[in-house]
């Protein structure tokens, strides 16, 4: 009797879970079949009406107008040192002074010879006009005095050559020798450089050679100094294309009275080329590039809707994080700024009240 209630019941159970989950199944299916997602959520930006200055931009480096490294012609040991690293300099200034003590005896020696030389000739001229000399030996102390002199004056070239002078005026860099070192000829000394003002050299393309002009002002900004910009002035420009890189080399110079800059920075260039002209802009991220072009997402409004259709634009120059609009859209045109990957030709979307990215909202922030 227990048997067959339990065998009832559980085939009750049975029965009841089989209509349970044919039911729950129903309902799944018919929520599958009739749910729509909602609309994606999209950040929304117009097309801006700006001003902007056309312009080239290049990179380049300082270079010294005068700039050596000081050597020494002949080889000697140290003496004297007589400037300081980093020190001013004067034109003709004594730097450096090598051992001249056997130089000097030998300049003695050359004197002596000279003087011989010179009286020897006084006596050949006195007896010349007596008519006990001869001619040929009159010529003949003359060209001796001569090669007497020429010693001399090749032996105080020789010294002076022992003294390292400043051939300009500039700046002097870091001491490479010691006092009491013995120099070999060619030995570097210290680098001078003068640094007011300094050249600055770079190259634009040979397709906007007619952009650029002698006495053109330059802008310019250095690493070291990232929130400045600086000025230069075009002074020549190279006569030759470069056949390899069809680029030509341009030379503008710098001020730089207070020796902030130095030989061998790299400089970002700007050059403008005309006045403010009006552009239309859009945020960069506003742009969907692809490889049969450049498009955007424009908002439209449909039964009080809001959809999308995507327009093929041509985009220009970059400021900024924005993107000059060519052709394709006109100023106060809502376009998708954040959210086109989930986006689709016609589809319905919901329009976020952030500010879109790179936009300014309210308070004047950027996002």
């Amino acid at each position: 009797m227990i048997k067959r209630l339990l065998s009832v019941l559980l085939l009750t159970l049975l029965l009841f879970g089989a209509l349970f989950g044919a039911r729950v199944g129903q309902i799944l299916y018919a929520m599958e079949n009739h749910y729509v997602p909602p609309p994606p959520t999209v950040a929304v930006t117009a097309v801006k009406k700006e001003s902007w200055r056309p312009y080239l931009k290049s990179v380049g480096s300082l270079t010294a107008q005068r700039g050596v490294t000081l050597s020494n012609e002949l080889p000697g040991q140290v003496v004297q040192i007589h400037f300081k690293s980093g020190q001013q300099a004067e034109a003709g200034e004594l730097l450096l002074e090598l051992d001249t003590s056997t130089d000097e005896a030998e300049l003695t020696r050359l004197l002596a010879a000279r003087k011989l030389a010179e009286i020897q000739h006084q006596r050949a001229q006195k007896l010349a006009t007596q008519s006990f000399a001869s001619a040929s030996n009159l010529d003949e102390t003359r060209a001796q005095l001569d090669q007497a002199s020429a010693a001399v004056a090749l032996q105080r070239a020789l010294l002076a050559k022992k003294q390292i002078r400043a051939p300009f005026a500039g700046t002097l860099g870091i001491r490479q020798v010691n006092p009491g070192q013995y120099l070999p000829a060619g030995s570097a000394i210290a680098p001078l450089q003068s640094l007011d003002p300094l050249y600055l050299d770079f190259t634009l393309p040979e397709n906007r050679l007619a952009d650029v002009s002698n006495d053109q002002i330059v802008h310019l900004s250095v690493d070291a100094y990232p929130n400045e910009t600086l000025q230069a002035r075009v002074v020549a420009i190279n006569p030759q294309v470069d056949a390899n890189s069809r680029t030509v080399k341009v030379r503008a110079t710098v001020a730089n009275e207070e020796q902030r800059l130095r030989p061998g920075m790299f400089v970002d260039v700007t050059l403008y080329t005309g006045a403010e002209q009006p552009v239309l802009t859009l945020p960069d991220t506003a742009i969907t590039y692809t490889t049969f072009g450049q498009s955007v997402y424009v908002i439209k409004e449909v039964d009080g809707r809001k959809t999308v259709d995507a327009v093929q634009i041509r985009t220009g120059d970059q400021r900024n994080g924005r993107v000059e609009i060519v052709s394709g859209l006109s100023a106060g045109t809502a376009v998708v700024s954040a959210g086109q990957v989930k986006l689709r030709n016609g589809a319905e979307v919901l329009i976020s009240d952030l500010p879109a990215p790179g936009e300014r909202n309210s308070a004047g922030m950027q996002e």
